[in-house]
């Protein structure tokens, strides 16, 4: 069977992402702004370095859900409605195994270390176990919708995020009203709303499937090949975000044990900036990697090629409009946003927005690694790779480093990666190094370095005050849109972006 990439439905998916990215993006940076404020600098670097603990906990769902979501693509595209049933039905059985051992971990490796090594004022010890094990059943809830969860993403039916992420906000919306109306301990209070809230709209994800695709109706199948595969290819994964999971959060455990809970807060600060703009490129790749997948599955590589190209190129500039005027004007942006801002957040921000343009931009190519099934070479050599990151944060802290030089090895890391990238998973989807150059990093290339003119000359021009950080914003923003449009798009992806921008105006008028 051979599977079509459909450009309308891509382009209607990203629509409909975006909308839901930028209610989400809103709604959650002033529902943040508001719990710093309410909690305080300390409590919510409790909350967040707390909840990191069974987070770590997390790399053995995400495994098993990028193997859920790869194997139902791969069905999808070709075309056998049999093995999507039992593929679904046997990720529901792997992730409730998940869900016990999470569960067994938590409440013996976590708990011993929230315990007996994390530094946490011993008043707010009493809260800070409320809120780990309220993280444990956030962490199990997710773990047993990941399956629901895929099934949308694979069938691209990216409508219904749309709908309940209207709902997901108004949620949020109520759980911060009622975080200020109430008078209790606001960190046990928060850590209950929270959980509240995620086991409502997981609920809402599980019907919506179960309503809408036959092959989540559940049934008992039990194919122990298939059950080998998936976990085969889960476990490689494993490796990978293992590493992920231990960088990210043992960066935060670094920072709490060196400096305590108010570097902890001044990180999580930056990290819900990056998080947002992470989601911004993540809703796009969410409409064009089942593409990826299905492509490869029916055989056609050159479109795969071709949906890989689109990928980084309009990952790579979307960031870029939005990172540029951030890094430039992160003092300002933080400084509207919260009411107080933790001392070194803007230069945590401006790494990490870094590190997320060259990782994001990569994206595209880790998918197509894994709709070949063959990943084990990748994952044992970027993941040792990535491991790294902690043990030499950790001798850079204890020669003195800055609480920032973490992000700093953080980065020389990341671009280390970038280059295996190209050197491991360009042979295996036979994808021709001076090709990726010319139609992808190239063109990123060029749009990067004549992006740079516009800030260098508001720099030259600049002047005190919040109206120029604004219209500096703004000059930087539509320059690099006009840049992007011009050295960053084929021919086709223009003529989309014109359709669109000419329907919208119509719509207008």
């Amino acid at each position: 069977m051979s599977y079509k990439p459909d450009n309308a439905r891509l382009a209607k998916n990203t629509i409909l992402l975006y909308f839901r990215m930028a209610l989400m993006m809103c709604i959650n940076l002033y529902t943040s702004r508001i719990v710093l404020h309410t909690l305080g600098v300390e409590d919510y670097g409790i909350y967040n370095v707390v909840g990191g603990v069974i987070f770590i906990f997390s790399f053995i769902t995400d495994s098993m859900t990028a193997s859920t979501q790869r194997f139902l693509s791969f069905e999808l595209g070709s075309g056998n409605k049999g093995k999507l049933h039992a593929v679904f039905v046997t990720s529901i059985h792997i992730h409730l195994l998940i869900a016990l051992l999470v569960i067994i971990l938590g409440e013996t490796i976590g708990l011993w270390f929230l315990m007996e090594k994390m530094v946490i004022p011993a008043e707010r010890m009493m809260a800070a176990q409320w809120v780990f094990q309220f993280s444990i059943f956030i962490a199990v809830l997710d773990v047993l919708s990941f399956p629901y969860i895929s099934a949308i993403i694979a069938h691209e039916k990216m409508k219904s995020f749309a709908y309940i992420a209207i709902l997901d906000a108004v949620l949020k919306l109520l759980m911060v009203y009622l975080l200020l109306v109430f008078d209790y301990d606001r960190l046990i209070l928060y850590a209950a709303l929270y959980a509240t809230e995620k086991l409502l709209i997981r609920s809402i994800y599980n019907i919506y499937c179960v309503r809408n695709f036959e092959e989540c109706k559940y049934k008992w199948i039990f194919q122990k090949s298939l059950f080998r595969e998936m976990t085969s290819f889960a476990g490689w994964k494993l490796w990978g975000n293992l590493a992920f999971v231990f960088y990210s959060q043992g960066l935060n455990l670094l920072l709490n044990v060196f400096f305590g809970p108010l570097v902890n807060a001044a990180r999580a600060t930056a990290y819900h900036v990056q998080a947002a703009v992470a989601n911004f490129a993540s809703n796009f790749q969410m409409a064009i990697n089942p593409q990826i997948t299905k492509t490869y599955a029916s055989g056609q590589l050159e479109e795969t090629h071709k949906l890989i190209y689109r990928s980084v190129r309009l990952t790579f500039c979307m960031l870029l409009m939005l990172c540029l005027p951030l890094i430039i004007e992160t003092p300002m942006v933080l400084g509207l946003w919260l009411m107080e801002v933790p001392e070194g957040s803007a230069t945590f921000l401006r790494l990490l927005l870094v590190i997320i343009m060259i990782q994001q931009s990569s994206n595209a190519l880790v998918t197509a690694v894994a709709a070949t099934g063959n990943i084990k070479r990748y994952e044992m050599t970027l993941g040792t790779l990535m491991l790294t990151i902690v043990p030499i944060s950790y001798v850079v802290l204890r020669m003195g480093g800055a609480p920032w030089s973490v992000f700093v090895v953080f980065l020389s890391v990341v671009i280390v990666a970038f280059f295996l990238n190209l050197y491991i998973i360009l042979p295996m989807i036979k994808l021709k190094l001076k090709d990726y150059l010319r139609y992808a990093i190239g063109r990123c290339a060029i749009v990067l370095m004549l992006s740079l003119i516009a800030p260098f000359v508001m720099h030259l021009v600049k002047v005190p005050g919040l109206l120029f950080s604004f219209l500096n914003i703004f000059v930087i923003v539509i320059c690099t849109g006009v840049i992007a449009y011009t050295f960053g798009m084929e021919k086709e992806e223009k003529d989309v972006v014109a359709k669109k921008l000419r329907g919208f105006v119509a719509k207008l008028k």
